[in-house]
């Protein structure tokens, strides 16, 4: 505030240079879903786009899966396709890299590097597609396996995504809703580490002489009660109602805004849940082939 009268200013949209190395294929096609949200339309985010701008992305195939991965569900993965600037495939004692970009082939250039062999080459495509054959067939056999062990939570992960937006959006009623709303803590992990998940909220922060304030973009979470606050109250009362709206949102609401599932298999939200809450067999209860 200067002279009695308040001037604003807006920050310039920088970004240090960032480098990320092992980046999945489930976060290249989670960062292309958050590119729609943030850079497509009329109203791109700067910020976001000086950020994306300044990253370099150095991608990993995955030689393993954890139990909670599914990507092979979401055809988002095991093996990285696009997106990157480097791709890095590990076989026994040497990487395999593939170069995505101009400014990849730039870096290795002053690496010490040598030509890949044919074997080579064919060795890192089979590594990827031997584990994309193993997760879809791993399900199965971890059912069996848990059904001789006495277990009803087998290891592996699927999700069958048949028709989908359509199975979750007319069953918004389903009595399974009210069994996980009973089990959730609403405590906000799985949209904490979800890569595709993009709320956020606006705070006005203010130093101690009440002469300057600063406004701020916070993550928030659908999870909470102040996210769905109107000027006639909490729309989402109950923990029910609040993991249905993030569930449907991410599975089905969200094809009808960008075309695509907003859930890339990374199956984080299962691994951070402390109640043990899984998206798939709460999908598969819904379909009716919980197992």
């Amino acid at each position: 505030m200067a002279e009695g009268r308040w001037q604003l200013e807006t920050p310039p949209a920088e970004a240090v240079p960032l480098a990320v190395i092992g980046v999945r294929s489930c976060d290249l096609y989670a960062l292309e879903m958050l590119d729609c949200v943030f850079l497509s339309g009329p109203y791109a985010d700067p910020n976001y786009e000086a950020r994306r701008r300044n990253l370099f992305l150095v991608a990993v195939n995955c030689r393993r899966a954890a139990a909670t991965c599914f990507c092979h569900s979401m055809q988002t993965g095991p093996a990285v396709h696009a997106g990157y600037d480097l791709a890095l495939t590990e076989l026994a004692d040497r990487f395999v890299v593939a170069v995505g970009t101009e400014r990849g082939g730039q870096v290795l250039a002053h690496c010490d590097w040598g030509p890949c062999t044919t074997e080579e080459i064919s060795q890192s495509q089979e590594q990827s597609e031997n584990l994309r054959q193993a997760m879809q067939a791993r399900p199965r056999a971890a059912r069996r396996a848990a059904a001789d062990a006495g277990s009803t939570r087998p290891r592996g992960r699927s999700l069958d995504t048949t028709e989908i937006r359509d199975l979750l959006l007319n069953n918004l009623e389903h009595e399974r809703w009210a069994i996980v709303g009973q089990r959730c803590l609403a405590c906000g992990n799985c949209t904490m580490v979800c890569p595709t998940c993009f709320c956020n909220d606006i705070a006005e922060v203010s130093d101690l002489l009440g002469e300057q304030v600063r406004r701020e973009r916070r993550w928030a979470s659908c999870f909470t009660a102040e996210h769905s606050y109107m000027n006639s109250g909490t729309v989402r009362k109950s923990t029910t109602a609040r993991y249905r709206q993030w569930l449907t949102h991410k599975l089905a609401s969200w094809i009808d805004q960008f075309g695509t599932s907003g859930c890339t298999g990374c199956g984080r939200c299962i691994t951070w849940c402390p109640v043990g809450i899984d998206l798939t067999e709460e999908v598969a209860a819904i379909r009716g082939a919980e197992s």
